[in-house]
Order: structure tokens, then sequence, then C-alpha cells
């Protein structure tokens, strides 16, 4: 990746696409900021936060962006920072519970992405490999981080999917 750069990591869950990320991004020059999506509605999550945030060390800072994230690009992405933005499928569970215009807040992020003067690495699951959700809301769950991915996977400049800690370069 080269400064103004973007990447989209796509995987299932525990595919390795996390750390593959955070590797590309702390091997390039600069400030590493986390932008984190999830947020802890539990003791669980909020221990899984905590240890993602302890596995990645000293040299990053995090900016929380549970549903404003095209903002939170516009503010932190600078030609010396490194946005790693984990995760895209958390975003849109976010956008959904909160009833939000998907659509519009995926078309907001699509333009701070080709905007952004720094690189951007994003992250997110590949959540339609799997069987037909057998009801509405998991149905629409995934169209819409479906549809978030292929808007973001048109405006990066690179897109990798992981299995099984393995990478393929799509894009």
């Amino acid at each position: 990746m080269t400064v103004a750069s973007s990447l989209l990591v796509l995987g299932g869950a525990r595919s390795g696409k996390s750390g593959y990320a955070q590797g590309r991004a702390e091997a390039l020059e600069g400030n590493l900021v986390f932008v984190a999506t999830a947020q802890a509605f539990d003791e669980e999550m909020a221990d899984r936060i905590a240890l993602h945030r302890a596995d990645r060390g000293p040299r990053w800072t995090t900016a929380e962006a549970p549903v404003d994230l095209a903002s939170i690009i516009d503010r932190h992405s600078q030609p010396h920072n490194v946005l790693l933005i984990d995760c895209l499928t958390l975003w849109t569970s976010n956008l959904l519970l909160a009833d939000q215009d998907i659509i519009v807040a995926t078309e907001l992020l699509v333009s701070a992405t080709t905007r952004a003067p720094g690189p951007l690495i994003f992250v997110a699951n590949e959540v339609g490999l799997g069987i037909v959700p057998d009801n509405p809301l998991a149905r629409r769950f995934r169209d819409e981080a479906g549809r978030v991915n292929q808007a973001i996977a048109a405006a990066v400049d690179e897109v990798t999917f992981v299995a099984a800690g393995l990478p393929l370069r799509l894009k």
C-alpha cells in the first residue's frame, strides 16, 4: 500500500482477517489509528474489546465510530495517519439496530473513503457464504452487509479475502 491507498479485508469469523489487516497497517509508516465500530453491550464484549486493544500495543490510538464512520474518517485521515476500520459488519449492524438509513450512511462512507488523504484499511465479514437466514431481520442484515461490502470494494484500491489465515488478493 502507498500513502493514499485503501484496502478492504474480507473473511469469515476467526479467519485471520483482523490480524492480516493489522499487520498490513503496522508495515506502513505513520501514526496508527484503530477505528472501532464495536459497542460493549455486555461483559463478554467488553472483555473482547479490552483484549483487542491490549493486543494492538502502544503504537495505536483508538477512535470509536459505532455509527458515524464517515465523520471519523474525515476527522482522522491525514497523509501521516493509517486508519484501520474494524469492522464494517458491526457498523452495519449498529446502523440497522439504530434504524439508520444504511444506503445514505454507505454513500457517505464511500465519499469519505474516496477523499481520504491517508491510507485506509477496512475489515468486514463476508456473511453471504452461509445458509439463507430463517428470519426477516437476519436476511436483511445479510443483504445490507453484502451491499456495504460491495460498495466499499468498488471504492478501494485493493481487496483481499482471508480464509484460514491465508490471504487471497481479489482486486
